[in-house]
């Protein structure tokens, strides 16, 4: 088997939820061993998130931390301390998403760590930041849409405001994440020592809204693509299209010919320009939605396709999932967990011709691998077990 992109790189990971479990299972994904550090009895908080017949091994947890090895560790004791200390001591990458201050109130900040291996890579994912005036508050999904302007922005403002329903800002901030880690063990290549990288939630929202703050930043006004006149969601009379009238000369020619309407709207006057057809937009969704209503899903599709203007069924997730292209693409795997069963999780996204992303471990059971992990780092028997006898290791 060719060598992952990864493999060599040893990765202590104290991540817990998803934005730093997303991150540290592509690391693993493509050839990092990863330890992951749990607390003793409770672990992930995301081991409890729901309740689900495999208790601690839901499908939560599953879903984001295949190819890591568990070890429980009571890091408030000296003992728990040593035993980080020495894992540090081997390793390449720290990577934590706890709230700021506090791996430093743990002992495990970049200075403090670097002093046991100048080579380390420590990662850190919060909320905000360690300065300003948010830098206490924690790092969540939906806090940081709200405070990034991503839960702000709507198709119109007569729509309520409302949570993204999938963790956007978490899994973006997680890939983001890794990115860092990325480039500075490439950067650690050329000049042999590690570095800090630091990612946040709210820093990777504004980021991801690029377009739109240039536009506020130098000209004061908004660019929402949701609200373009030739663009929207529209119910059939099984289900819903999307639309993207753009990317034409005259989008507004062809999707009059695709909705079989009796004139090309183009040709009105009061549509004849886009900054009109910004102006006349209700009237235009107002036809849109009368003809989408009159057909089927599939009718429209196959209508507006042929007139090469961009639209797609809107599916449910189950939907998607079971979809050809899915299957294609091979992004749901299989894994065989001791105690789950088989379980179907989703594929790494990223293609490497040469060394793809492999699933060598099931996600771990807590605190499954603390003997082998200690053995590998110098512990005998007669120290892991005192370890126990002494609570270190849950």
């Amino acid at each position: 088997m060719t060598t992952l992109p990864l493999a060599g790189v040893t990765v202590i990971d104290f991540t817990q939820v998803y934005m730093g479990p997303s991150c540290t299972q592509l690391l693993g994904d493509y050839g990092a061993d990863v330890i992951k550090v749990e607390r003793p009895k409770v672990g992930d908080l995301s081991r409890n998130s729901i309740t689900d017949e495999s208790g601690m091994d839901n499908p939560v947890f599953l879903s984001i931390n295949r190819n890591k090895r568990s070890i429980t560790v009571d890091t408030r004791s000296a003992d728990g301390k040593q035993v980080i200390h020495d894992l540090v001591a081997r390793a390449d990458v720290v990577v934590s998403n706890f709230r700021s201050g506090v791996m430093e109130r743990l002992g495990f900040g970049y200075d403090q760590l670097r002093e046991h291996n100048p080579r380390i890579i420590w990662a850190s994912g919060t909320g905000f930041g360690d300065r300003g005036p948010y830098r206490h508050k924690g790092g969540q999904d939906v806090i940081a849409q709200a405070y990034s302007g991503v839960m702000w922005r709507r198709e119109s403002e007569d729509i309520p405001l409302n949570v993204y329903p999938t963790t956007l800002c978490d899994y973006t901030t997680g890939m983001h994440l890794m990115q860092g880690i990325l480039l500075a063990l490439l950067a650690r290549e050329r000049t042999g020592t590690g570095q800090r990288v630091d990612v946040t939630m709210y820093d990777s929202m504004l980021h991801m809204q690029m377009q739109e703050a240039c536009m506020q930043l130098n000209r004061g006004r908004e660019i929402n693509w949701a609200a373009m006149p030739l663009s929207g969601v529209f119910t059939t009379t099984d289900g819903a299209v999307v639309m993207v009238g753009a990317f034409k000369e005259n989008p507004l020619r062809d999707i009059s010919v695709a909705l079989e309407l009796d004139e090309d709207l183009s040709e009105r006057a009061e549509f004849s320009t886009l900054d009109k057809q910004f102006e006349a937009r209700p009237v235009l969704q107002g036809i849109f939605r009368e003809r989408f209503a009159s057909n089927t899903t599939e009718y429209w599709v196959k209508r507006l396709e042929d007139r090469d203007v961009l639209c797609a069924p809107v599916h449910s997730l189950e939907t998607a999932l079971d979809d050809k292209q899915t299957l294609v693409n091979q992004m749901v795997v299989r894994m065989e967990h001791p105690t789950a069963g088989t379980v179907r999780v989703l594929n790494a996204p990223i293609g490497l011709s040469n060394t793809p992303a492999s699933i060598r471990r099931v996600p771990p059971r807590l605190g499954e691998h603390a003997t082998e992990v200690l053995a590998e780092h110098g512990y005998t028997e007669e120290q892991i077990a005192t370890l126990r006898r002494n609570g270190v290791l849950g």
